[in-house]
């Protein structure tokens, strides 16, 4: 803010702990403000310094992980009201549409645990198996109160958590590795960033030629145990 000409008014939202799930609630957030304030321009910024909760002394499994899957990393996405003037021809993603999802008594399956050493991640390994078994209710459920069945979706964004995520998502929602190509090539390329990964998927997405009334799901998983998804159109 200081080295960028905003306004001393600027409205800041601050959120932590959203984990993944943080650059898919960042928008959901941002259309919520903009559609109270349809002339108001929204950053969402994520930023993860997942190498702070790297601890050498311990040997557990879900810590090697951890190390291994996540990086640091940063992103942003500009989010604008419909009475903003774009002033460019070009298709881009409108929001339709947003949903989050709870998963109740579920601390242990994702998160952190505090420790006087540091954050020590928690990371169950049912994880795939809880997103097949309630990611695929909660997004059929969120694209029958929109209208649109699953085949009608043609750009999958998802925050790719893992290799068995992307499994999982295939499994949940009928889905062919042509869907998730996109998040696995951000996932080997950059790692697990916790909540920028899913705004590297949606930059891929956008960087295409889409079809004017293409939709698109966005998609991401985190702590909670909880879900975001948001409903995207491409149009002019």
């Amino acid at each position: 803010m200081n080295i960028l000409p905003f306004s001393n008014q600027l409205v800041r939202i601050p959120i932590w702990g959203l984990g993944c799930a943080g650059g898919a609630s960042g928008i959901s957030r941002a259309f919520d403000y903009c559609k109270a304030y349809p002339d108001a321009k929204v950053l969402v910024v994520c930023v993860e310094l997942c190498s702070l909760t790297f601890q050498k002394e311990d040997y557990s499994k879900s810590n090697l992980v951890g190390a291994s899957l996540f990086a640091d990393g940063a992103a942003c996405a500009l989010v604008c009201g419909d009475n903003v003037e774009f002033g460019q021809d070009i298709s881009v993603p409108h929001i339709i549409g947003r949903g989050s999802k709870w998963m109740p008594d579920s601390e242990d399956v994702m998160g952190w645990d505090v420790k006087n050493s540091g954050l020590h991640v928690v990371f169950s390994k049912n994880i795939p198996v809880i997103i097949s078994k309630w990611l695929g209710p909660f997004i059929h459920e969120f694209l029958n109160n929109h209208d649109v069945l699953p085949e009608q979706i043609d750009n999958f964004v998802a925050h790719p958590g893992g290799k068995k995520v992307l499994q999982a998502y295939e499994e949940a929602l009928q889905l062919t590795s042509e869907h998730t190509n996109v998040s696995r090539e951000i996932l080997q390329a950059n790692g697990n960033m916790s909540s920028p990964t899913v705004l590297y998927v949606l930059e891929e997405y956008m960087l295409k030629k889409n079809k004017q009334n293409t939709l698109g799901l966005l998609v991401a998983l985190g702590p909670g145990f909880s879900g975001e998804v948001v409903l995207l159109e491409w149009r002019e």
